[in-house]
């Protein structure tokens, strides 16, 4: 190769130099990209072409970076060019690395959430990992563009400093300093903090503000609750670890649901219990787990009886409840009408005796 380019004319060896160090980064990239594609569909784990594609253009560009800049002493530039050469090297050096390290990030959160099925009954581990990998995705992510950014910022010399003092400025003291005063850094920490300590995961069902709905997506600084009516409730992440919210699935899908009925003392609290049995025992959504019903609280014109079933997830929960309460009331519409509760008055007649 050289050999051929110094047979070339001087004013066309630059121009060669340059075509052939593109054409040599881009045969390199093109044989370890097959590669790297042969060798993933092999790997169980992997989750497949469409994940390796977050690579395939970051490593692209910057092999024929670094191809240019292996051939750039060769080119003889003047020392205007050489010196805008350098400053572009720096640039975009830092800005490729970190490109590509985020790019191979992304592989391996997709592996993850690939191989995470939340869709079973029982996904309390899977909702755990796509949960922590999430949310330590997005910390890394945060942590690679910082880094790179500084890089940037210290190639220019009259810039220097300031690259010099936002490194400083990222150790976990300044962090932890400025939490106090800085909301968005507050919400940063309280990212990290919930990945390990795992308040809320992924597909949680929570009660937060009043609103019931499941944990849509959990972000570096806030958190989409998807409300059951569809409505999104955006939520900054530290109100998850400094205010009490309710988690239906913190350590189980499986939950205990109620539904409550209103009968006349007069009513007969067996077959009732029966026929709850006989209901609940029938209906798809019940898990076997707890079924019974109880008398919770008496009053002077009513009984409070309380059914107590069980399903396998909150959503299941909601409906056999809801099935509970249809079946029973029209039971006791059909079958037992005097379980349904009357109003009584007492007549108080004074009789006068007239003496005639």
């Amino acid at each position: 190769m050289p050999q051929l380019v110094a047979a070339l004319p001087a004013w066309l060896q630059p121009a060669a130099l340059l075509i052939g160090a593109l054409f040599a980064a881009l045969v390199v990239h093109r044989i370890a990209w097959l590669v790297l594609r042969r060798a993933a569909g092999r790997i169980q784990r992997m989750p497949g072409e469409r994940a390796i594609e977050r690579v395939r253009a970051p490593s692209r560009w910057l092999l024929v970076a670094m191809a240019l800049a292996a051939v750039e002493p060769a080119l003889d530039l003047p020392a205007r060019i050489e010196l805008i050469w350098e400053r572009v090297a720096g640039l975009l050096f830092p800005a490729l690395f970190g490109w590509l390290v985020i790019g191979a990030l992304g592989i391996f959160n997709d592996a993850v959430q690939a191989h995470a099925d939340i869709s079973v009954a029982d996904n309390l581990q899977a909702r755990r990992r796509r949960t922590r990998a999430s949310i330590l995705y997005r910390i890394a992510v945060f942590g690679i563009l910082l880094v790179a950014f500084c890089m940037m910022l210290m190639s220019i010399p009259s810039v220097r400093s300031i690259g010099v003092t936002l490194i400083a400025s990222a150790g976990l003291a300044g962090l932890a300093v400025g939490a106090a005063a800085q909301p968005a850094l507050k919400n940063v920490i309280a990212g990290i903090q919930m990945a390990f300590t795992e308040p809320i995961r992924l597909d949680d069902v929570v009660v937060i503000d009043g609103e019931w709905g499941r944990i849509e997506e959990i972000r570096l600084t806030f958190v989409v609750v998807k409300i059951w009516d569809e409505r999104r409730l955006v939520v900054p992440v530290s109100k998850f670890l400094e205010q009490s919210f309710q988690n239906w699935t913190r350590q189980t899908s499986q939950l205990l649901g109620t539904a409550f009925l209103h009968v006349d003392p007069s009513a007969d609290v067996a077959r009732l219990r029966a026929k709850l049995e006989e209901v609940v025992k029938a209906n798809e959504k019940w898990d076997g787990r707890v079924l019974g019903l109880q008398v919770t609280e008496t009053f002077a014109d009513h009984l409070e009886l309380r059914a107590l079933v069980s399903a396998a997830d909150a959503g299941r929960a909601f409906d056999l409840r809801c099935d509970v309460r249809e079946a029973m009331m029209a039971f006791i519409r059909d079958e037992m009408p005097e379980a349904i509760v009357r109003q009584r008055s007492h007549v108080h007649l004074d009789r006068t005796v007239r003496a005639g």
